[in-house]
């Protein structure tokens, strides 16, 4: 069985490697194998040589790279990645050190013993560690995921979360429009209308950057974040 794990990746040639060492340490759960599958989103650092030198030195890790010709967003080279995954199970990580790939395992035992077909990990419950950082950006947060489960009827508690693990023949049914960060509402929706789906969220841990550090999500996201909510909830059904 194998996993492929997603990374869209804007100008992170100085924490690529350092995630992609932390996916290769990782022993998955049930002896599952590994893809990963990285899009560059027209990077103007030097992330394509980055991949590339990593590659070269870890040859035995299976890394297939792909390089949008423009800067599309974050959700169109998720939709990308994913619709060129081969695994089993499709995981989407960061390009940053924001999650933690030691918690792959966390997310897929809900799915390896057949009782989910979608895991979120939240950010919002269990015991481990989260860095201490914005205040208004976990009240939005936990607003927008609000707004997400009156539409859909879920009782998630981090919609919003970076890490959701799929099967990978429900990923790859889904129509992905959104380009930037819409990525989560948009899923969230269309997800929650397939008939019989088995969502689980478990806990994970949360090591989030600063703007300094590289973040780059804004207020502007967060506006359309509940224009996702509100079209592909009411208004947009595919």
């Amino acid at each position: 069985m194998l996993l492929s794990i997603v990374i869209p990746a804007y100008n992170e040639s100085e924490t690529i490697h350092l995630i992609l060492t932390k996916i290769k340490q990782i022993q998955l759960l049930g002896g599952l194998d590994k893809e990963i599958l990285i899009v560059d989103d027209c990077s103007t650092d030097q992330t394509q040589q980055a991949v590339a030198k990593y590659h070269l030195e870890n040859s035995d890790l299976t890394i297939r790279y792909s390089r949008n010709e423009i800067n599309r967003g974050k959700g169109f080279s998720l939709a990308r990645g994913i619709s060129e995954a081969v695994g089993d199970f499709v995981i989407v990580q960061d390009a940053d050190l924001e999650y933690d790939p030691e918690e792959y395992n966390t997310l897929l035992k809900p799915m390896l013993y057949n009782n989910a077909d979608v895991v979120y990990g939240s950010r919002f419950m269990g015991g481990n560690p989260h860095r201490i950082l914005f205040f208004w950006h976990s009240i939005g947060n936990r607003f927008l995921t609000f707004l997400s489960n009156v539409a859909t009827n879920l009782n998630l508690t981090d919609m919003e979360t970076g890490y959701k693990l799929f099967k990978r023949e429900i990923i790859q049914k889904i129509s992905l429009k959104e380009n930037r960060f819409g990525f989560e509402p948009e899923v969230t929706a269309k997800v929650a209308r397939i008939k019989g789906i088995r969502i689980y969220e478990v806990g994970i841990s949360y090591y989030g950057r600063t703007y300094d550090e590289g973040k780059k999500i804004n207020w502007k996201d967060g506006l359309r974040a509940i224009y996702c909510i509100i079209k592909y909830n009411y208004f947009s059904k595919n």
